[in-house]
């Protein structure tokens, strides 16, 4: 089993409502992760993709059934949310064909935010339409990967349906992992343990073993970091169905997973991660007001903690790479600064190869190009040529704020955003 604290940091790692941390990855849309589901033999109901009202009620009647309505975004909670016509529960439920397109009208090319997310709204473009499926209870299960213990885990739940977040903040103790050796894999005596955590009858311990084996499959072969399933429903007769599903896959496997990465929807991502990709820059958004602009992703990490640590939080994570260069800096600038959140910039930057006063010309070179500063910045420099490089800085005399040490150049950066944030940015 694993602790309160284990369950926290990974729910910190793959969802969006404490901070974002430093993880790149693939998300899909729940249609496009039912039909790995249905690609794998896992029972997921009937399902298909309408974008307009009029191909959502010849899809209702196709089925000539009840179904259930959910907009497409890959930004928000499974039901938490709010369309800016004013609905609260992102899921509605048509009985008929007539209903499914009057509902379809009212969520298509509407914004969603969801209710806990920084990242703003998103344009409602696709439903996905699946047939209604009655059920005694539902359960929750996820396979995802435990950094710390540096081995597959199993997370589930008897409370499934609802948004696993709300059970992990104040139900935690009914979230129950389980460790899984990589090789082996689905074990009979890993499927007995969480028959019994879920008190699962004969039949559905038969169901429950088809299941784990296939979802361990597509997380082996597909390089997947998270397989979610957040209701998977019980019927009278023992058969399990999924009934909806969030998956992720590991960001790194791009070359070997083409097919899975040819159906990434940049057009429901952050439009700054976007760009900044597009100039070879990693950028990932978050919750805070100081903006970071770092070479090579452990120093960028160690940046947030140390913002962290002295009573701060970063606006975002940003990776230049070996490529401290003007146009580098411009670009990464840009998009900081368009971030009306910011209210300082810490640019950390330690030299190798790449010589500290070339950093240094670099830095004022996209100061310049960009006009003057609208918040406080601090540049903090080591390395190869580093102290010739704050004092080109300092002779620049454009107002950056220079430091050598580490934990100083944080709690400067700390302080100049508090400072900020008392005045309107100009």
């Amino acid at each position: 089993m694993a602790s309160r604290s284990v369950l926290t940091r990974f729910w910190r790692g793959h969802n969006q409502l404490v901070s974002r941390l430093q993880v790149r990855r693939l998300t899909l849309h729940e249609y496009q992760s039912h039909d790995i589901l249905r690609e794998f033999g896992i029972p997921v109901p009937l399902g298909k993709v309408a974008t307009t009202s009029a191909e959502a009620e010849a899809i209702v009647r196709e089925f000539d059934k009840a179904c259930t309505i959910k907009p497409q975004t890959l930004r928000s909670s499974r039901k938490a949310g709010r369309i800016d016509g004013g609905f609260e529960d992102r899921f509605r439920h048509a009985n008929d064909a007539k209903e499914a397109g009057r509902i379809a009208e009212e969520l298509l090319c509407h914004n969603l935010q969801a209710s806990q997310s920084s990242d703003g709204e998103v344009l409602t473009n696709k439903l996905f339409i699946t047939e209604t499926i009655k059920y005694e209870a539902a359960w929750y299960l996820a396979i995802t990967f435990d950094r710390e213990n540096n081995c597959p885990i199993i997370i589930t739940s008897k409370r499934g349906g609802v948004d696993v977040e709300t059970t992990v903040k104040k139900h935690p103790e009914q979230l129950h992992t389980f460790r899984l050796g990589y090789t082996e894999g689905i074990t009979p005596e890993v499927v007995e343990k969480v028959s019994e955590c879920l008190e699962a009858s004969t039949n559905e311990r038969d169901s429950l073993h088809n299941i784990l084996g296939r979802l361990y499959r597509i997380f082996t072969t597909k390089d997947a970091t998270l397989l979610e399933i957040g209701s998977l429903a019980r019927s009278h007769d023992g058969t399990l169905t999924c009934l909806d599903a969030r998956f992720a896959f590991d960001d790194a496997s791009r070359k070997r997973q083409e097919d899975l990465f040819s159906l990434r929807d940049i057009t429901h991502e952050i439009s700054e991660e976007v760009e900044a990709e597009k100039h070879g820059l990693v950028y990932i958004k978050m919750d805070g007001n100081i903006g970071n602009v770092v070479n090579g992703a452990g120093l960028a990490m160690a940046t947030n903690d140390a913002i962290a640590l002295h009573g701060g939080s970063s606006a975002n994570f940003l990776d230049a790479g070996g490529q401290a260069t003007k146009d580098t800096m411009v670009k990464a600038f840009e998009i900081i600064l368009r971030d009306e959140r910011v209210k300082a910039i810490l640019v950390n930057i330690y030299g190798g190869i790449t010589r500290g006063d070339m950093i240094a010309e670099s830095i004022l070179g996209a100061a310049k190009e960009l006009g003057p500063l609208k918040v406080p910045m601090v540049v903090r420099l080591q390395g190869t040529n580093s102290e010739l490089g704050l004092k080109i800085l300092e002779e620049a005399d454009l107002g950056l704020h220079t430091e050598v040490d580490f934990g100083k150049a944080a709690a400067k950066a700390v302080a100049l955003a508090r400072d900020s944030a008392m005045m309107p940015r100009a």
